[in-house]
C-alpha cells in the first residue's frame, strides 16, 4: 500500500490526491481519491416586479433580480464552483440565456443537474461555503431555509453548507443597491479506479509496482 500527496495551486482549483494499492489474484488495482475544489462568483442587477430568490428562499422585497432563470444569484455560484471543482466549465454553458426551454427554471433544479452531472463523473460534494454580497434585505434570517433548501439540492447534509452575508460598505453598485452578487467555494471528492500492468518476476506475479 502506498499513498501519493499532490497539491498544485493553478488559479482556483487545488487539489489533493491519494493513491492507494491493492491486489486481486495477482493483478494491481489503483484507487485514485481526488479531493478538489472550485469557485463560483456570479451577480445580478435588480429589476421592478420580480421575485427575490436566494438559496431557493423567496425573501421579501419590494425588487427582485433580473435573470433568464429564477436569477437565484447564491445558488448560481454554487453551481459554478461545483462545476468548477470538475473542470466543466460554467452554468454558462451548461444552461444558457439562449435556450427558451430553460426560461424561469429554478436554481435548485439547476443544482440538482449539476449534481448528476457530477455524479456521472464518479464526483460527490463534501461541502460547500458561500457568501452573499447585498445592501439589502437582510439574509441571515433566511439562512437557516437556504441551508435547507441547498443541502436538499445537492444530496449533503445541512452541517455540509454554509451561507453567510455581508454588505459591501455602500462601495460600487452593490452598495449602491444596484444588484446582489454571491461567492462560493466547493469541495468535491473524485473516486477513479486504474490497472496497473501486474510485474513478473521469474514468471511470477510481483507485487505492484509504484506508480512514478
Amino acid at each position: 500500500m502506498f499513498a501519493r500527496c499532490s497539491i498544485p495551486c493553478v488559479q482556483r482549483t487545488s487539489t489533493f490526491v491519494i493513491w492507494i494499492s491493492f491486489v486481486i489474484r495477482h493483478s494491481s488495482f489503483v484507487i485514485r481519491l481526488m479531493i478538489r475544489s472550485g469557485i463560483g462568483y456570479d451577480i445580478h442587477r435588480f429589476g421592478d416586479g420580480l421575485k427575490l430568490i436566494l438559496g431557493g428562499v423567496e425573501i421579501a422585497h419590494a425588487r427582485g433580480l433580473e435573470g433568464h432563470s429564477d436569477a437565484d444569484v447564491l445558488s448560481h455560484a454554487i453551481a459554478d464552483a461545483l462545476l468548477g471543482a470538475i473542470g466543466a466549465g460554467d452554468i454558462g454553458q451548461h444552461f444558457p440565456n439562449t435556450d427558451e426551454s430553460i426560461r424561469g427554471i429554478s436554481s435548485m433544479e439547476i443544482l440538482k443537474r449539476v449534481v448528476s452531472l457530477l455524479n456521472d463523473r464518479n464526483a460527490r460534494v463534501i461541502n460547500v461555503d458561500a457568501t452573499v454580497i447585498a445592501e439589502a434585505p437582510k439574509i441571515a434570517p433566511h439562512v437557516p431555509a437556504m441551508r435547507k433548501e441547498i443541502s436538499t439540492a445537492i444530496g449533503v447534509s445541512e452541517s455540509d453548507v454554509s451561507v453567510k452575508a455581508t454588505t459591501n460598505e455602500k462601495l460600487g453598485a452593490i452598495g449602491q443597491g444596484e444588484g446582489i452578487a454571491a461567492i462560493a467555494i466547493a469541495t468535491v471528492e473524485l473516486v477513479g479506479r486504474d490497472r496497473r500492468a501486474r510485474r513478473k518476476t521469474k514468471g511470477q506475479p510481483g507485487d505492484p509496482s509504484l506508480p512514478s
